[in-house]
């Protein structure tokens, strides 16, 4: 991937290792003299070349015609024009207009045998760099000529390029203004979306824009939004985050990846290796920025932007747009949490996991019965796990659990004729469920039925699915990801219980709490009591019986406060 920050207008005079002169001029006596001058000096490559290699002659192409010497232009490489207004087929300062229309940025020096000094200043002012009176030449003016000409024309590039620089900078501080007024009214992502593409492509500086996002459980970068002169482009590439595929090796895939802008200044030299460059050349596309769209190590998606020109992207253009991608995945986040809050609705992502609790997957298949663990509660250093057996006997059960690996202390609350329920400590899986609790969220349920052991983790809508699947995948590689779905949670009652739970209890006293409600503590005759709680929370009673009594008058003051 190229480096925005390096890639400036190269410059052929300071790189190339040989001076190329184009020379067009009729007439063989002077052109052998203007040869011969250049042929005794290697101090004129010298001068204009830092390269050390670059010590020797300059190289001369001699052209006798404007159209051939046009036609050497064209294919050529030339660092400077040596040029005769007199020629067979072209006369006067129209010879001049032609050379410079074919290639501006070329300096030209011109030749004349008219000792007039009006000559001279109108070829300047025509586009010329300097001009030379034939009878006049010298070696040593020739060779200064020349490389005043070169500098004056370098110097004019950047000052050009610095002009054109600013100027985009310029219109996109007013994109990236425009952008952030556009989305404060936004009520839904995809309008956002398509609003912040809109803009950037309302402007000549950008052909075309869109947005993609990718989905969980795949690493294909679908597109949500775009504007532009599209032309079909979207639906001829593949795009992926996956980097040991060829479509992930793209700039929207590795932004994605690495969280990084990413900069293709020169299609066509950069990225002519790429499977998507092609198609981006057919459409006009010679440059491209992705900004990747990230909150809070929340993935939202990609932005790309296609400029017509090579090197429209420089460094202080992507520190621009690399801000402009902050606002949009910020705006994302805050949309995504107001639905949130007005809404029931929660992601559901299932995962089915194969090295954990293998002797209790296979007496699933053998005595064909269900294990629930229907509500998982941290303590300091172990996991409580509250659920239910159906169709097996407690003494198998328990023989079960003590062959199991990372599973232990089984106590059974509540048992009936064909089920019953139990709690026990579940170290093993303390760093899985601490990650994905860490990241926002919950582990809904867990279930061992049928020789498989498959977990649910509920997140709120808007949270990043597809980081989530990557961090479980990455805490352990024997989790398989599944499916997801939208669920409707529960609806909170008017009272306010839900958020005391969320919002005013320490993580201690939440625990302290759930797991006394799950233990049967307030079950009449008790299931457990306090200092079996305080033994599983590995506390003493008397700080479990401080957390119990400072949650209970938070909860019901929650309840009963205001009434």
């Amino acid at each position: 991937m190229s480096d925005p920050s390096t890639q400036t207008e190269s410059d052929a005079t300071t790189e190339a290792a040989t001076l190329d002169v184009l020379l067009i001029e009729d007439n063989p006596g002077d052109a052998r003299l203007i040869q011969e001058m250049l042929r005794d000096t290697e101090e004129l490559a010298q001068r204009v070349s830092s390269d050390e290699s670059a010590g020797r002659t300059p190289e001369i192409t001699r052209e006798t015609r404007l159209e051939d010497g046009l036609e050497t232009f064209e294919e050529g490489d030339s660092d400077v024009v040596l040029l005769d207004l007199n020629l067979p087929d072209s006369g006067g300062l129209d010879t001049l207009e032609t050379v410079h229309e074919a290639n501006e940025e070329t300096p030209i020096v011109v030749l004349t045998g008219v000792r007039d000094q009006q000559v001279g200043v109108e070829a300047i002012q025509r586009g010329a760099q300097d001009f030379l009176v034939k009878d006049e030449v010298t070696s040593e003016l020739l060779v200064r000529t020349i490389h005043h000409a070169i500098e004056r024309a370098r110097q004019e590039r950047e000052r050009r390029r610095q002009r054109e620089q600013l100027e985009a900078l310029n219109l996109l501080n007013r994109i990236g203004h425009d952008i952030t007024h556009a989305v404060i009214p936004t009520e839904t992502r995809s309008e956002l979306e398509q609003r912040v593409c809109e803009r950037l492509a309302e402007d000549d500086a950008y052909r075309f824009a869109w947005i993609g996002s990718v989905n969980p459980g795949s690493d294909h970068v679908v597109p949500a939004a775009a504007a532009g002169a599209e032309e079909g482009y979207l639906d001829t590439v593949e795009i992926s985050v996956d980097e040991d595929d060829p479509i992930g090796q793209g700039p929207a895939g590795t932004a994605i990846r690495t969280g990084q802008v990413q900069v293709v200044n020169d299609i066509e030299r950069d990225g002519e290796f790429d499977p998507w460059s092609e198609e981006a050349l057919e459409r006009g596309y010679r440059s491209v920025a992705a900004i990747p769209l990230i909150h809070e190590d929340l993935v939202y998606g990609v932005l790309g932007i296609y400029a017509e020109s090579p090197r429209s992207f420089t460094s202080p253009e992507t520190t621009i747009l690399s801000r402009i991608g902050d606002v949009i995945a910020h705006a994302i986040t805050a949309i995504e949490r107001k639905d949130a809050l007005v809404s029931n609705a929660v992601i559901e992502l299932e995962f089915r996991i194969e090295e954990l609790a293998e002797p209790l997957v296979q007496l699933s298949t053998d005595e064909e019965c269900t294990i629930e663990l229907e509500q998982l509660i941290h303590g300091d250093e172990t996991l409580l796990a509250y659920g239910s057996a159906s169709n097996v006997e407690q003494e198998t059960f328990q023989e079960t659990i003590g062959e199991t690996e990372g599973f232990s202390e089984v106590r059974f609350l509540t048992v009936r004729r064909d089920e019953f329920q139990f709690e026990l400590v579940a170290p093993a899986a303390v760093s899985l469920f601490e990650t994905i609790a860490t990241h926002g969220g919950r582990v809904q349920s867990a279930t061992i039925n049928d020789g498989e052991f498959r977990f649910v983790v509920e997140l709120p809508r808007g949270r990043d699915t597809r980081q989530m699947i990557e961090l479980i995948n990455e805490q352990r590689d024997d989790v398989t990801y599944l499916a997801q779905r939208t669920s409707d949670r529960n609806t909170p009652s008017e009272s306010g219980s839900t958020s005391v739970l969320d919002d005013d209890l320490t993580d201690k006293q939440r625990a302290a709490l759930e797991t006394a409600y799950f233990a049967g503590y307030f079950d009449w005759p008790r299931e457990s009591t306090g200092e079996e709680i305080s033994e599983r929370l590995g506390i003493a009673p008397a700080t479990f019986n401080q957390h119990l009594r400072t949650a209970e008058r938070k909860f019901f003051d929650s309840v009963l406060g205001e009434e």
